[in-house]
């Protein structure tokens, strides 16, 4: 017969996204409702390594649900990639009696919880990443107040490009996944988008695009550039230099994964 489970942990890893901490306060609740204890793990897998573990009740998850980030803070860790590293953060698991662990994170997290659930530990995955690209789930928490966040930033870039005539190449993040790429050059009316999934390098192409609508008596051009395809500062440059046009690129980084949940990503993170 398995073993009851009588305490859980939780830890959030990689790279954060809005709608975490709504994770792990529904995660928190859930689990005090149906009589089990709880610990939270600071600092990912380095923290588990660290035994950054301390007792959470519900008092440790009151007002977090419209936080971006997590409380309980994300890492990479060099040292749990090793069998070493593996075997040490189960044994450290048992030393504090957790049956079980929530991971929140993306693909990077759920290997690592797949390495743990290896060494003897259940082992649960929720998906918190912007970049939508977690195999056999239709959503991950943060994508939406991400490419919210994004939208918003690029209607911005466009005003500006308008008044200047401009080229403006917007970079938006997403690893070699080219979803916030794709939902932003529809929802922001984009001229062209570059997919990773996609894309040919073919410059020429798009080259002839801008000039083509320019001929058409169109003032500005948005390209969408997704983070798989990058370089988008020499990109510029090249563009520029074949067109004749003033190109500027536009990488909108980190505030991406920051910034107050949506409300999809909050729903969607409480109903674990």
């Amino acid at each position: 017969m398995a073993k009851e489970i009588k305490t859980i942990g939780v830890l959030t890893s990689g790279g954060d996204a809005p709608g975490m901490n709504a994770a792990i306060r529904a995660v928190v609740r859930k689990a005090l409702a149906n009589g089990l204890k709880v610990k939270g793990i600071k600092k990912g897998y380095m923290g588990l390594l660290n035994e950054e573990i301390y007792d959470m009740d519900r008092r440790s998850v009151a007002d977090i649900i419209q936080r971006g980030g997590t409380i309980l803070g994300t890492a990479r860790c060099m040292e749990f990639k090793t069998e070493a590293g593996q075997k040490k953060g189960a044994e450290i698991c048992r030393k504090h009696g957790i049956d079980g662990i929530v991971v929140i994170g993306g693909d990077g997290s759920y290997r690592g919880a797949q390495k743990l659930s290896a060494q003897g530990i259940n082992t649960i995955g929720l998906p918190g990443t912007i970049d939508l690209d977690i195999a056999c789930t239709d959503y991950t928490i943060g994508f939406d107040t991400a490419i919210n966040t994004a939208m918003d930033a690029i209607d911005k870039i466009r005003d500006t490009s308008s008044s200047h005539e401009r080229v403006s190449i917007v970079e938006v993040m997403g690893r070699n996944a080219g979803y916030i790429a794709l939902w932003c050059a529809i929802a922001n009316g984009a001229d062209d988008i570059l997919l990773p999934e996609k894309y040919d390098y073919n410059e020429q192409r798009i080259i002839d695009n801008i000039i083509d609508n320019r001929k058409k008596g169109k003032t500005h051009h948005i390209i969408l550039n997704a983070e798989g395809i990058g370089h988008s500062e020499s990109m510029a440059r090249r563009i520029e230099a074949a067109t004749g046009l003033e190109t500027r690129a536009s990488i909108l980084g980190y505030m991406q994964r920051g910034g107050s949940p949506t409300c999809k990503d909050r729903v969607c993170a409480a109903a674990v």
